[in-house]
C-alpha cells in the first residue's frame, strides 16, 4: 500500500514538475517572440478591416506626404544624435536642424519594430511650423542598442535622456513628444513621469493601454489562447530576462499622473490596437486634454487618412494647451 501511494506521488511530481516545465519552455516562447529584437519589421497586426475606398485614400495621401517630406529633407541639416541609456546602452537618433533661430522641438517616437526614419513624414509636417526634430531609434530597434524591446516602459527611461539632450543644445526649447502605436504607449509612460519645465505637451497616436493588454490581445487572435496560464508565465519570465513585467507597464497608470497636455488619436477601423483603448485612456488623464478619432483609418493611418484634419488638430491642439 505504502509503495502503491509513493509511486502516485512520485507520478505527481513528476507530472507537476513537466506541467511547469512546458509552462516555463511556453512563456519563454512568447517573450522571445514578442519582446526579443527583430532583425526586420515585424506584421503581428490582424487582417485590416479598412475598406478598399479608404485605403485608397490612404495609399493617395502617403504619396504626397512622401513628396513632402523629401522637400523638407532637402532644406534641414541633419546630424547624427547619440545617448547613452541609463543602463549602458548606446541610442542613437538624428537631429533635423528646420530652423537654428527657433525653440520649437519635437521628439518623434517610432513604433514596434521600426526605426526612427519611419518618424520622418510627422517630423515633416512639424518642420513646416518651425519645428526641429529630433527622432531616435528606441533600443532594440534599428541602430540602438539593446536585445529587450522595451514596449514603452524601458523606452520612457530612454526618452527621458532626450529630452535632455535637446535642452543641452537649446536651454529654451519648448519640447513635444508625439509617438505612434508603441511610441504612443512609450510618450504617454513618459508622461507620468517627472519632466522638466521645457517639455510642453504631448500627443500619442494609436498607443496602448498596457503592455498586458496588448499581449493579452495578440495571445487571443494570433494563438486563440487566454492569458492563464501562458501570459502570467510570460510576465514573470519577462521581468526576469528584461527588467520589466507587463502588468507593471502601464500607459493607463502613467496618464493619470500627467502634469503636460495630451492630444490622444486613434483610427475608427484599428483593429490591432482596439479603438476602444483611447477612449480609456482619455478618461484617465487628469492634465488638459482632447481626442480625435480619424473615421476610417486603421492602426498607425489616422495621418494618412486625413492629413488636413490630423496635423490642424494638432497644432491647434498645440497652440491652444502648449504654448
Amino acid at each position: 500500500m505504502k509503495k502503491k501511494k509513493r509511486l502516485g506521488l512520485k507520478i505527481g511530481i513528476g507530472v507537476l514538475v513537466l506541467l511547469l516545465a512546458a509552462l516555463a519552455f511556453a512563456g519563454n516562447y512568447l517573450v522571445d517572440f514578442a519582446i526579443v529584437r527583430k532583425e526586420e519589421a515585424k506584421d503581428v497586426a490582424p487582417e485590416s478591416t479598412v475598406t478598399a475606398e479608404n485605403q485608397a485614400v490612404i495609399e493617395a495621401n502617403t504619396e504626397k506626404i512622401k513628396e513632402q517630406t523629401a522637400q523638407w529633407l532637402t532644406n534641414v541639416r541633419q546630424e547624427e544624435a547619440q545617448l547613452e541609456s541609463e543602463d549602458g546602452l548606446q541610442l542613437k537618433g538624428d537631429v533635423f536642424w528646420t530652423d537654428p533661430d527657433s525653440h520649437k522641438w519635437l521628439i518623434a517616437v517610432h513604433g514596434y519594430t521600426g526605426r526612427r526614419q519611419d518618424m520622418q513624414d510627422v517630423a515633416g509636417f512639424y518642420g513646416l511650423q518651425g519645428y526641429n526634430v529630433l527622432t531616435p531609434d528606441m533600443r532594440a530597434h534599428g541602430e540602438s542598442q539593446g536585445k529587450y524591446i522595451g514596449m514603452g516602459w524601458l523606452d520612457r527611461k530612454d526618452v527621458l535622456g532626450w529630452i535632455q539632450y535637446v535642452i543641452d543644445l537649446d536651454d529654451q526649447a519648448e519640447i513635444i513628444l508625439h509617438g505612434i502605436s508603441m511610441g504612443a504607449a512609450t510618450v504617454m509612460m513618459t508622461s507620468g513621469e517627472e519632466l522638466p519645465p521645457q517639455v510642453k505637451g504631448i500627443v500619442e497616436d494609436c498607443g496602448y493601454t498596457s503592455v498586458w493588454d496588448i499581449f493579452s490581445d495578440e495571445l487571443s487572435y494570433l494563438f486563440h489562447l487566454p492569458d492563464f496560464p501562458i501570459l502570467y508565465a510570460a510576465d514573470g519570465i519577462a521581468w526576469l530576462r528584461a527588467g520589466y513585467e507587463f502588468k507593471g507597464a502601464s500607459a493607463l497608470e502613467q496618464v493619470k499622473k500627467s502634469q503636460v497636455p495630451i492630444l490622444f488619436i486613434h483610427g475608427s477601423e484599428d483593429n490591432f490596437v482596439h479603438t476602444d483603448m483611447v477612449y480609456e485612456l482619455y478618461e484617465a488623464c487628469q492634465s488638459p486634454k482632447e481626442i480625435l478619432v480619424i473615421q476610417g483609418a486603421g492602426h498607425g493611418e489616422a495621418y494618412k487618412m486625413d492629413p488636413n484634419l490630423y496635423f490642424d488638430t494638432v497644432f491647434t491642439f498645440l497652440e491652444k494647451e502648449c504654448s
